[in-house]
């Protein structure tokens, strides 16, 4: 099938199903509210909006994902899908996931896998799965046409002399030797790149545009160079020549009849090129518009494949899925919503400048969405015994509790209540300061769900640390009892000695100490946060949670965030903590 009948039958096809979406956006659009608030644009999707306003492609919208599969996606990655389906999904259009395959030397099935999966959790859904490598024939014969025509040759510089050549921007580049070489030996050299007989970096394909260009860009780019030492993950050993990005890319577009085009920003000045391509074959007036928007950058994080490759190989985190690195996998690991991230990118939006945003907006979306639909429950992370003295020995009472506060359909739970007890540490000083609400001797606190009580004392161990804590319970203060109102100024959370669980706690952190590690000029492995995870082992639990599996999340009170990790097991529970409740970073930095 010809370029021009694929794309009039994609045409064909869009004109008759925008007709059946147009008719059910309408019905929907009558049953919304009218007084529902309309969303402002972002400058995407007004260009988006008058190009259908125009009538262009046929009323018809159609976009891309276009990674390459030679990494796990990170959060930045995640911005780009919630535009690119978001796009397509708003305008009755279309999304197709396009893997760039076209350096077989990094590339991996193992990554082919790990995107689709990221994809889908975040909520989309492609219509169709291509590869560039589909097209390789398609390109190869373009590329033929280009030399025929005379606007192609094969240079045989090494790369270092082709950069040179290049000039500046203030000084024109110096023409190859090669570029006015008969088109026939143009094209056996060309067929050569492509048996394995030319050695990698001999030979490479370039465009003849202009050396003298402004656009650096326009000045002979490459198109195709020589790759023996991989085979590709789909096609094997049947090609040793590959295409260039900036002549692949374009063409796939063009090929599958996408209509906007989105990229980050620093492909604006590759627009040009991207045009020139598509021009030199295109044969209607459809042509793909490509739109730039600023890319997604985080605060004490790195966003580079090169650099988190290097922490994955050297052991510097546990892998890819680490839940302190900026990876999809990783920050779903961790306990992150896709509520979460989209409610994130929502915050940042699309514009053309580019930002550093701020870590802390991404972890208050993550509690903005956790906070709505997590079951509170009690953990204790630095358990020491406490002791009611006078609750009756071996009574087992089980005391009513919400299970989330926002959310009255999650219903309530009951858990156990005896004699011994555990705290946290942290909630008992023996001598405290003039404002500590929490427990010293002599100080009533309410036991959550349960009773107030009264400290009375302590046992120590021979260093001195508190061994057991001692208190009183009235037995009239239990909720919906004469005294439960009685005002008490602090509130603690516990579990029962007898009936609680032992679980390991993961206590993530930021990765990186300084706020922005890739403009640092140390190496940035220097710069990694020590305190990003610490591990506790004889953590306590409620009896409630001994049947959790992975990723489900809670938010154990008063502490903050957490998530079942992939390691858990029912003979040992293991939780990632998500997000404190607060922001304790900042007000830890501004110190």
């Amino acid at each position: 099938m010809s370029q021009q009948t694929s794309y009039q039958t994609t045409l064909t096809f869009y004109s008759l199903s925008l007709a059946l979406k147009t008719f059910k956006k309408t019905i929907m659009n009558v049953e919304k509210s009218e007084e529902a608030p309309k969303k402002s644009l972002n400058f995407i999707e007004a260009f988006v909006e008058q190009d259908l306003k125009d009538g262009k492609n046929g009323g018809r919208i159609q976009t891309r994902f276009p990674p390459e599969p030679n990494g796990y996606l990170h959060i930045g990655h995640a911005k780009a899908i919630c535009l690119d389906f978001g796009i397509a999904d708003n305008y009755d259009g279309v999304c197709n996931l396009r893997f760039d395959d076209t350096n077989p030397v990094k590339e991996d099935v193992e990554y082919v896998d790990s995107i689709q999966e990221d994809i889908q959790w975040l909520g989309y859904h492609w219509k169709d799965v291509y590869y560039a490598s589909d097209y390789f024939q398609q390109l190869w014969d373009l590329a033929i046409e280009l030399i025929k025509q005379g606007k192609a040759y094969v240079d045989e510089q090494s790369a270092e002399t082709i950069a040179k050549q290049k000039g500046t921007t203030t000084v024109p580049g110096t023409e190859s030797p090669y570029r006015n070489r008969p088109i026939e030996e143009n094209l056996e050299l060309f067929n050569k790149m492509n048996t394995g007989e030319i050695p990698e970096g001999a030979m490479v394909l370039r465009a003849k545009i202009d050396m003298a260009s402004s656009n650096m860009h326009f000045r002979d780019p490459l198109m195709y160079r020589i790759i023996n030492s991989h085979p590709h993950h789909r096609t094997g050993w049947k090609w040793r020549a590959y295409p260039m990005y900036d002549y692949a890319h374009g063409q796939s577009d063009y090929f599958e009849g996408v209509t906007h085009s989105l990229c980050t920003l620093e492909f604006e000045v590759h627009r040009p090129l991207y045009d020139w391509f598509i021009d030199q074959f295109k044969n209607s007036d459809y042509r793909p518009r490509q739109i730039e928007f600023n890319r997604l950058n985080l605060t004490y994080t790195v966003m580079s494949k090169r650099k988190m490759l290097q922490l994955v190989q050297e052991g510097l985190v546990s892998g890819w899925n680490d839940p302190r690195m900026p990876t999809i996998c990783g920050l779903r690991r961790r306990g992150y919503s896709p509520e979460s991230i989209h409610n994130f990118i929502d915050k940042i939006g699309y514009t053309k400048f580019e930002a550093l945003n701020d870590i802390g907006l991404l972890e208050h979306s993550v509690r903005e969405s956790l906070n709505k639909t997590s079951i509170r429950v009690n953990a204790v992370l630095d358990p020491v015994k406490l002791i009611i003295t006078n609750y009756p020995k071996g009574q087992v009472e089980m005391l009513e509790t919400v299970n989330n506060p926002e959310d009255e359909s999650a219903g309530t739970r009951e858990i156990a209540f005896t004699k011994e007890l555990y705290i946290e540490h942290d909630d008992f000083k023996e001598e405290a300061p003039k404002k500590y609400f929490r427990m010293t001797p002599g100080q009533e606190v309410r036991l959550k769900s349960g009773y107030i009580v009264k400290c009375t004392g302590c046992k120590k161990d021979n260093e001195g640390r508190i061994e057991e804590i001692y208190c009183e319970y009235d037995p009239l203060t239990k909720s919906g009892m004469p005294e439960a109102n009685r005002k008490v100024k602090g509130t603690l959370h516990w579990v029962s000695a007898a009936h609680s669980l032992p679980a390991e706690v993961r206590l993530y952190d930021r990765l990186f100490s300084v706020e922005n590690p890739s403009a640092d000029e140390r190496d940035f492995r220097d710069l990694l946060n020590p305190d990003s995870l610490k591990v506790l082992t004889n953590c306590r639990v409620e009896a409630s949670l001994k049947d959790v599996k992975p990723m489900n999340h809670f938010q154990f009170q008063r502490i903050g965030y957490f998530n079942v990790d992939l390691d858990s097991t029912p003979q040992k529970l293991v939780f990632n903590r998500t997000a404190s409740l607060k922001d304790s970073w900042a007000k830890e930095q501004g110190k």
